[in-house]
């Protein structure tokens, strides 16, 4: 679980670096000038790694089926080797199915108006601007959610139908409780980032809701990742268990 939560860290550490830098310029500017072939750049590395994120959660979500629903095999099938591959199959996949997005972006040309109603380049917004034509970037955009945000999230459904399955067998209220906390923290971050990549990305968007839109992106590219920390520390009960320990020994010094 760590390991997963080693690259986890990562990616959202590299989803802020991305965003952000930009975001506090363009609004401490009120508004900020880009090319379009950084445009471009921003919004394959941001796809890139946001697909990864997915990929990533599902397999930690496959971590917590192994552990929960098959504890006496999980050493045995989760070993090192399989941890590798699981997280260089997310990198890989994740930045290789994101190049179909920056080969027909790349193909776009403009003629005006040249202002993305965005704090960022999110496809969406940004194809807006374009004069070529939309309807198949637009379609190519909304396949290509299938096996970034659907086929995730389906699998982290049926992880989670397997676990509670498994946990509402356990005979005892103590066992139920402290083995659906090992699972909490992760599910708790699931909905919040599957939920809000659905609202933008999946659910049409027009006129206000390009403006709710962009609130809630705001949500999962900057606090999701802030919160992340907090989620997976505080309901952990190893690092609450730390974190005790630590403002003890501060006490008695």
């Amino acid at each position: 679980m760590y390991f997963f939560l080693q690259q986890l860290s990562f990616v959202e550490s590299m989803f802020l670096t991305t965003v952000v830098p930009n975001m506090l310029r363009v609004i401490w500017l009120e508004g900020a000038t880009i090319s379009v072939s950084a445009c471009i750049a921003q919004a394959y590395i941001y796809c890139a790694i946001g697909s990864t994120e997915c990929y990533l959660l599902t397999v930690m979500s496959y971590d917590r089926y192994l552990a929960i629903c098959r504890p006496l095999h999980y050493s045995t099938i989760m070993d090192i080797r399989l941890q590798n591959f699981l997280v260089i199959y997310c990198w890989v996949l994740g930045f290789l199915l994101t190049q179909i997005t920056l080969t027909f972006q790349c193909q776009l040309y403009f003629c005006g108006p040249y202002v993305i109603n965005h704090f960022f380049c999110d496809p969406a917004p940004f194809l807006q601007l374009t004069c070529s034509h939309k309807a198949d970037f637009q379609l190519m955009i909304l396949i290509l959610t299938i096996p970034f945000i659907v086929l995730p999230f389906i699998l982290v459904l049926i992880s989670y139908i397997c676990v509670f399955k498994t946990i509402l067998g356990i005979s005892s209220a103590k066992g139920r409780k402290k083995t659906f906390l090992t699972c909490s923290s992760h599910l708790t971050v699931v909905t919040m980032y599957y939920g809000t990549m659905i609202t933008i990305y999946i659910v049409p968007a027009n006129g206000e809701t390009l403006t709710i839109n962009k609130l809630i992106a705001f949500l999962y590219i900057v606090v999701t990742p802030l919160l992340n920390p907090i989620i997976y520390c505080l309901r952990n009960q190893e690092m609450r268990a730390v974190m005790e320990k630590l403002i003890i020994v501060k006490d008695k010094q």
